[in-house]
């Protein structure tokens, strides 16, 4: 079976780990020079320096964060069953903060949480009042085109089987 993997940006969890290393060196000097509460410098210090551990989290991690293959997409992040093609009615792109989002859009009755209890059926319409779906593929710690994979994913949803062999083989190359 045919499989498109895309992995963690290994550039982007190196500039995690600069971005907290340069806020911990304020703290630390914050806290030499004394001119603020050792508090604050300490505050400083501890909550920049658990980006530590997420940084070398996603630096180290090797494990394909999005699979593509003809049944379907499979995030790590999103949900842990693959979203067959057939599902998917609409796809449209979300950004928060610069973190993007690629959105899919099913029917109502296949909406993961139609299968939760009662808390989880509640709070799903949230998401959608915010401008996102119930199924949303996180694209900030991958390097790829997400207009490229947007349109990609639109084509695979209205594709019949035969065809989405060489749709992903042609992703493939140009990835």
């Amino acid at each position: 079976m045919m499989e498109v993997k895309l992995y963690k940006s290994r550039w982007r969890a190196i500039k995690l780990l600069i971005g907290c290393s340069g806020f911990v060196a304020v703290g630390c000097g914050l806290l030499i020079k004394g001119t603020t509460p050792q508090w604050g410098a300490w505050a400083c210090i501890l909550f920049f320096g658990l980006g530590y551990p997420v940084g070398i989290y996603h630096l180290l991690d090797r494990r394909p964060q999005i699979i593509l293959n003809e049944a379907g997409i499979f995030d790590r992040m999103a949900h842990n069953v693959f979203i067959n093609w057939h599902i998917i009615e609409d796809a449209y792109l979300a950004e928060v903060h610069g973190q993007k989002f690629i959105c899919l859009v099913v029917r109502p009755e296949l909406e993961p949480s139609r299968g939760k209890g009662k808390l989880a059926q509640k709070l799903a319409p949230i998401s959608k009042h915010l401008g996102f779906q119930e199924l949303n593929i996180s694209l900030g710690q991958i390097n790829v085109d997400e207009v490229r994979l947007l349109e990609f994913i639109l084509l695979m949803s209205k594709a019949s089987a035969d065809v989405r062999v060489p749709l992903l083989e042609d992703f493939y190359k140009r990835a």
